[in-house]
């Protein structure tokens, strides 16, 4: 009989409620000791590490007498009392928590799994890329973190394959912002003309829940910068960091420096007409050439360039033809020649991006 896995969860926000909601139908589950959120951590007592949290009654479980609740716990806390359960640790972090992220050599050294949607650690500085690799190796520990590109979709996966098995990647590209997605296949769709005014797309976005409570958030680029890193850097290319590369902005630069509060998103928003022909004047000049505008990330592995921003294509297109909020990726390799291996479909959401991460799970128990 197989030893026992323990599970730690940080985060209960939505791609965390949605996790626990796929991890209590998983046959044959992890045993789950640990559940921190905001300021209060729930766990199973030591020594026995027994009994388990019920994941679909976790938000009732912290009423148990049998289980142990205390406020917040320091990373090394956690990673100490994951470390010492009598089998295999791993942590979930559903969290975008950067000081979290950069904590992850603590418990990998330990020998605590780490399987995450959380792009921080893998998307900042350089360095710390490389450590959360090197931990994991000395405490023989896995990493898995399909879902901080593409929410569910298998990108990540699919370029380790391509590359484990020899292949070249010569060029990636592709739509990666469900977001921004929708923005443009709403404000330039490629089957026929929209009036649709750019700050008026926005502002549906926003009211749809598809864009961050700042839109600016999304506008500015960097989600998928961060996003365009982690495959450059699985792709071979030493990306120093997400900013190390040109990104082209959507925000108007007037309205750059607004204060992230309430009251700056509201100016933001009232403001934002004020810009429209800026955008109006890039839609007009695609379609004179017979093409619609779309921001995508490209990464060309040759000549080690990364870039993030508006370019052309032509309407009949796979990008140009995107529905909705669906993200693209193309893969062009020297095995699939000029016809690209492409992975399409939502790329983001709380149930698809928690889909990710139980995926990950359970390869991490299988490999435990």
């Amino acid at each position: 009989m197989s030893a026992p896995v323990y599970l730690g969860i940080i985060g209960v926000g939505g791609v965390g409620t949605a996790f626990l909601q796929q991890l209590a139908r998983l046959p044959n589950a992890p045993k789950l000791v640990l559940l921190a959120r905001s300021n209060q951590t729930l766990l199973s007592p030591t020594p026995s590490y027994s009994p388990a949290i019920p994941a679909a009654e976790w938000k009732t479980a912290v009423e148990a007498p049998s289980l142990t609740k205390s406020g917040a716990l320091t990373h090394d806390e956690i990673a100490g009392y994951l470390a010492s359960a009598p089998g295999r640790s791993i942590l979930v972090d559903n969290t975008s928590d950067p000081a979290l992220a950069s904590s992850y050599p603590i418990f990998l050294r330990r020998g605590v799994s780490v399987v995450t949607p959380n792009k921080k650690g893998f998307s900042s500085d350089l360095a710390l890329w490389k450590e959360i690799f090197s931990a994991a190796n000395e405490g023989n520990a896995l990493v898995y973190h399909e879902s901080t590109v593409g929410a569910g979709l298998p990108v990540i996966s699919t370029l380790k394959d391509l590359t484990a098995t020899g292949d070249e990647v010569t060029r990636i590209e592709g739509v990666f912002s469900g977001t921004l997605s929708f923005l443009f296949n709403t404000f330039a769709p490629a089957s026929g003309s929209s009036s649709a005014k750019w700050s008026d797309v926005v502002s549906q976005a926003k009211e749809l829940g598809y864009t961050e409570p700042d839109p600016r958030d999304d506008l500015n680029g960097m989600d998928v910068a961060r996003k365009l890193t982690i495959l450059a850097r699985i792709a071979g290319l030493e990306v120093q960091s997400p900013d190390s590369f040109p990104i082209e902005s959507l925000i108007p630069s007037e309205l750059a420096s607004l204060p992230s509060s309430a009251e700056g998103i509201k100016e933001f928003m009232t403001r934002l007409p004020e810009f429209d022909g800026q955008l109006a004047a890039i839609k007009e000049g695609a379609e004179k050439a017979g093409k619609v505008v779309r921001y995508v990330g490209s990464i060309d592995v040759g000549k080690k360039e990364v870039r993030v921003g508006l370019q052309q294509f032509d309407k009949d297109s796979a990008i140009a033809g995107l529905k909705g909020s669906d993200n693209i990726i193309s893969f062009y390799t020297r095995r699939y020649g000029s016809n690209p291996l492409i992975v399409q479909g939502a790329g983001a959401g709380g149930d698809v991006t928690a889909m990710g991460v139980t995926a990950d799970l359970i390869k991490v128990i299988q490999r435990l």
